[in-house]
């Protein structure tokens, strides 16, 4: 049995993804999947590291491990008219140079914020942590992500929708790229192709048995929250668009590629089918 090391966020979205998995819902093939469970800045940082075999990570940073890591068709989440929020005091006006709390320095709404708001000055913390810093003054505005778009203090308000950021940045008619999946390229392409088949069934499982798979993390605590709002936000972030991804998704991730060249953030512009596991290998070798 091969053992494989996936490392996901503890965010709703993520846990919904893999623990069909988890919970031995799918055949996978003779593979041990090693849950490690870190916030997503820490999963990229240690993306830049090649600590990992298969880790969740923010689309924003992929050209920087493109040569260690292959991008992954399932497990993605995309924005679809929502996304992160940068919010403020509602008395505050912002000025040029606010000084702003953001999820980690290789977010993707990280990259788009800096790119928009260049005179911003960033802070990174833990994004548990953003209301709050809003709330006592230790920052002038925060971008809130994951569950915490959904329910914050009645004394804040939305300065900026990442929604918006992007529609700006990139046209209107793609959604939003966030998160998705890339799986370190030092594995044998056969396992890699393996493991991608086994991912996506285990995101198709979740959401054919959503009701069933929800009630099981919530009775056993490996969520944040619970019912209307776990609801809510699986229907944004873990739905059947997450299964694999579509040729829209496929041109939004290029746009965001393009975008990041044209502002000097690496060197070239990517294609992104030409960074996924070439699935045509397991036909070849069949044949």
């Amino acid at each position: 049995m091969h053992t494989i090391q996936l490392a996901h966020s503890p965010d709703a979205d993520d846990i919904f993804m893999y623990y069909a998995i988890n919970f031995g819902w799918i055949d996978t093939k003779g593979y041990h999947f090693e849950n490690i469970a870190l916030d997503i800045e820490t999963l990229n940082t240690e993306a830049l590291k090649n600590t990992y075999d298969v880790s969740a990570i923010s689309f924003g940073m992929y050209p920087l491990i493109k040569d260690e890591y292959a991008l992954l068709r399932t497990a993605v989440s995309f924005g679809e008219g929502y996304g992160p929020k940068l919010i403020r005091l509602k008395n505050k006006k912002l000025k040029r140079n606010f000084k702003v709390a953001l999820s980690g320095r290789y977010t993707t709404n990280a990259m788009l914020f800096r790119i928009y708001y260049p005179d911003a000055r960033p802070v990174y913390m833990d994004f548990l942590e953003i209301e709050k810093a809003v709330l006592d003054g230790k920052v002038d505005a925060g971008v809130l992500i994951h569950e915490s778009i959904l329910n914050f203090d009645e004394n804040l308000a939305v300065e900026k929708e990442v929604w918006d950021i992007w529609e700006e940045l990139a046209g209107k008619g793609l959604p939003l790229p966030l998160g998705g999946m890339a799986l370190r390229r030092s594995l044998p392409l056969n396992r890699a192709i393996d493991i991608e088949e086994i991912l996506i069934e285990g995101v198709r499982a979740a959401n054919e048995r959503k009701n069933e798979l929800c009630a099981k993390l919530v009775s056993e605590n490996l969520v944040r929250i619970s019912d209307a709002m776990l609801d809510k936000y699986l229907e944004m972030y873990a739905s059947n668009e997450s299964i694999e991804l579509s040729d829209l998704q496929l041109k939004a991730l290029d746009k965001l590629y393009q975008i990041g060249f044209e502002h000097g953030l690496w060197e070239a512009p990517l294609k992104t089918e030409d960074y996924l596991i070439p699935r045509h290998y397991k036909k070849l070798r069949n044949s």
